[in-house]
């Protein structure tokens, strides 16, 4: 009767923390693309708001697909092996780079010693309450994000630098080339199960690039 009680009693102590985030294993999340105007040519701009980012979720697999008007991409990995595929279509042109785990890792080096900076502030996206986190890079270079608390997707590394962040990030910040800085944020998220074909890797019609 002792053993019963204390572990009724521990599991009061622990339910509070559990109840607060749910893990979840099957869902899609779209993002919206907004880039800083004064940073970025017309053009440029234009075709990054015309685009959008779609991160599907499934078990141990993630598929993070970028279409825009000019090409698109997709990023499949496989969180159990660690592996990554690259599918990039430009027109009729379709090329495949395949990721071990060892050149996964070695190809977000950017990321190896990260900090992640929790802070007060915080927003509601898509009816989730959002706790702001900056991300701080040995380089010295600093991302913001906003990621819900309720609920943690089973594939964090969909975008690797998240891969520590405690819940589903639905609005970040990602600096390119010329120093742009992106924003997504998150527009729509849909808990139904996503079909495994979605993680299908082709056999045919990519052409293979290192």
């Amino acid at each position: 009767m002792r053993k019963l009680y204390m572990g009724l009693l521990l599991l009061g102590l622990v339910s509070p923390g559990i109840a607060q985030q749910r893990v979840v294993a099957e869902c899609t999340v779209t993002y919206s693309i907004n880039v800083d105007d004064a940073t970025t040519s017309k053009d440029v701009s234009e075709s990054l708001r015309a685009s959008t980012k779609t991160v599907y979720i499934k078990g141990n697999n993630s598929r993070t697909e970028l279409v825009s008007p000019a090409f698109s991409q997709a990023l499949i990995y496989n969180k159990a092996t660690g592996t990554a595929v690259i599918l990039r279509e430009f027109g009729n042109n379709k090329f495949m780079t395949k990721l071990d785990a060892d050149r996964w890792v070695n190809d977000n080096s950017r990321y190896r010693d990260m900090k992640v900076n929790f802070s007060p502030e915080t927003k509601t996206i898509l009816g989730y309450e959002c706790k702001k986190a900056v991300l701080e890079l040995k380089d010295g270079t600093t991302l913001a994000l906003f990621y819900a608390t309720a609920i943690s997707p089973s594939v964090k590394e969909f975008e690797y630098q998240f891969k520590d962040v405690p819940g589903l990030v639905l609005e970040y910040e990602s600096n390119e080339q010329e120093g742009r800085k992106i924003r997504y944020t998150a527009t729509q998220i849909n808990l139904s199960p996503v079909p495994a074909s979605r993680f299908d890797i082709p056999t045919s019609g990519y052409r293979l690039l290192n």
